[in-house]
Order: C-alpha cells, then sequence, then structure tokens
C-alpha cells in the first residue's frame, strides 16, 4: 500500500477566489464611495526580490480594481523625506492602504516610519495600534501572512479548537500575530525560537505546525506528527551546484508530505494568500468609508 501523501492547501486557488470576491465588494462600493480603492507601496532602493514582490502587488491591484499610489524611492532618500510621503498620503482621501515594502536599506528605521503611518491606513497590520487591536481581540487591520495562514485553515475547514499549535519563529511579521490568531482560535500555542532547547521534541506534538523562521528545509520528517497540519511560511531561495535557483520553504516537503494529513507548498501556499489579505484589508479601509 502507497503511503499516505499529504493534501495540499492551494493558496493560489484560494488567493484567486478572494480577488474575485474582492472585485464584486469594489464593485458594489464604488457607486456609494465615488472612487476606487487606492493602495500605495513604498519601496526604497532596488532590491531585486522586493521589486518582484511590488509587481507582483500592483498587479493584483489592477486586477481587482485598486488604484496603484506605489513610488519607488533611490536608495540614499532620507527618514524625514520618507515620513513627509507617509504624512500626505495619510492625508490623500484616494488612499485606503500604505505599505513600507521591507527590507529597507540600513540607515533607514523601518519601525519608526511604519508608525508615522494612519493606523486605519496601516495595509500590512503591523501598525502597534493594529497589533493592540489583535491583542484584545478588537476588530481592526490584520498582519497579511498570519491572517492569510487562518483563512487557509478556515478554507480547509481545519478545526483548531483545543488543538496543540506550535508557531517555529517569534518575528512581529508573523510569529507574534500568528500565535495570538491561533489563540483566539481557540488553539494551545506554543511559541518556539533558535533559543529554544531541542526543538524536535516540541514541534513532534503539534496537531498544527506553523513554521516562519526563513530556513531551508529547518523542519524535516521526523520532526513532525503523524497526522498533523504543516504550513511552511518561509521563502527561501537555494542554488544548486550548477547554479540553478529555486525558492524552498522551512519544511523539507519531500519528507514532510509522506507523514503531515495536510502540507502548503512552496511556491504557491502562504505566498499568494499574503497579497490577497494586503487587497482584502485595503479594501476593508475603503468600506470604512461607506458607513
Amino acid at each position: 500500500m502507497d503511503a499516505q501523501i499529504a493534501q495540499l492547501l492551494d493558496g493560489k486557488a484560494l488567493a484567486q477566489k478572494i480577488q474575485t470576491e474582492l472585485q464584486q465588494r469594489i464593485h458594489e462600493l464604488q457607486g456609494k464611495i465615488g472612487r476606487s480603492p487606492g493602495l500605495a507601496v513604498l519601496m526604497v532602493g532596488d532590491n531585486p526580490a522586493s521589486a518582484a514582490y511590488v509587481r507582483n502587488k500592483e498587479r493584483a491591484c489592477e486586477k481587482v480594481g485598486i488604484a496603484s499610489f506605489g513610488q519607488h524611492f533611490p536608495s540614499e532618500t532620507t527618514q524625514t523625506e520618507l515620513e513627509q510621503v507617509i504624512h500626505s498620503l495619510n492625508r490623500d482621501e484616494r488612499v485606503d492602504g500604505i505599505l513600507v515594502q521591507l527590507p529597507l536599506p540600513d540607515h533607514l528605521d523601518a519601525v519608526a516610519l511604519l508608525h508615522q503611518i494612519d493606523p486605519n491606513k496601516d495595509a500590512d497590520g503591523l501598525h502597534a495600534v493594529n497589533l493592540g487591536r489583535l491583542v484584545r481581540g478588537e476588530s481592526g487591520l490584520r498582519s497579511c501572512t498570519p491572517a492569510g495562514v487562518m483563512r487557509l485553515l478556515a478554507e480547509y475547514q481545519i478545526n483548531l479548537k483545543g488543538k496543540q499549535a506550535v508557531v517555529v519563529g517569534r518575528s512581529i511579521l508573523v510569529g507574534k500575530p500568528m500565535a495570538l490568531m491561533l489563540l483566539e482560535a481557540d488553539a494551545t500555542v506554543t511559541i518556539a525560537h533558535s533559543r529554544t532547547h531541542d526543538l524536535a521534541a516540541i514541534t513532534r506534538n503539534a496537531d498544527i505546525l506553523i513554521a516562519a523562521v526563513g530556513r531551508s528545509n529547518l523542519i524535516a520528517g521526523d520532526m513532525v506528527k503523524p497526522g498533523a497540519v504543516v504550513v511552511d511560511v518561509g521563502m527561501n531561495r537555494i542554488t544548486d551546484d550548477v547554479g540553478n535557483s529555486r525558492l524552498v520553504g522551512d519544511v523539507n516537503f519531500d519528507e514532510v508530505k509522506s507523514v503531515a494529513a495536510y502540507l502548503t507548498p512552496v511556491p504557491g501556499g502562504v505566498g499568494p494568500m499574503t497579497v490577497a489579505i494586503l487587497l482584502q484589508n485595503t479594501v476593508w479601509s475603503y468600506s470604512q468609508k461607506s458607513s
């Protein structure tokens, strides 16, 4: 008998479904609000990965009917110049979402810039006010990647109540908000990180295992509980001996697919969901204008 192969959690297909729903929602709201929703993505410097992400976001905006107010700045742009741009976007009635594309050049303080964004236009859901709303369980803009993971689990009707969830990684981008969202869904949550002793002993207890550290193939097959749900947030570019590069996650896909019940592919799992939630956040801010 063949070994059980995990069912793939298809983020790409779900992201397309969300985009279609957003298109409808924008169509309904446009008459009331009198304009399209607007998103401003600010990019500094010429990081090729960032440029690809920004293009991807702008294409997705165009597809659903969100106007792009993106701006691209040279690497030597100062903190003050960027703050002034953010302040003018905060005041711009056509802009519902503002996003600073990370990473930024070393001389810029990303957190300080983030705090200049109007919390109600914080499309990335990372402003301290929005993280505070998440902690308190209040409605508001949610961090895109963890919110995308939650939406993906919901789509496949994966029950989280009372389940043991382990989040590997404690970043403010993914790990911490992810743990809070799982807690909100009544899971029992453990956060593991680079200082954790015997990571495998902890991950083997997980009914739901979320890997978000940015280390390729960190989670091996023998670290996963049989029948677990494994979500791979990692996006790592690796190059083989002959110079071909490809994207892999934090999970060793080939090993884990015969142990887990559900598994996200990389690419095509969490990545498209992050962009879908970014658009959803922008439309949510936009929809507040009609109330």
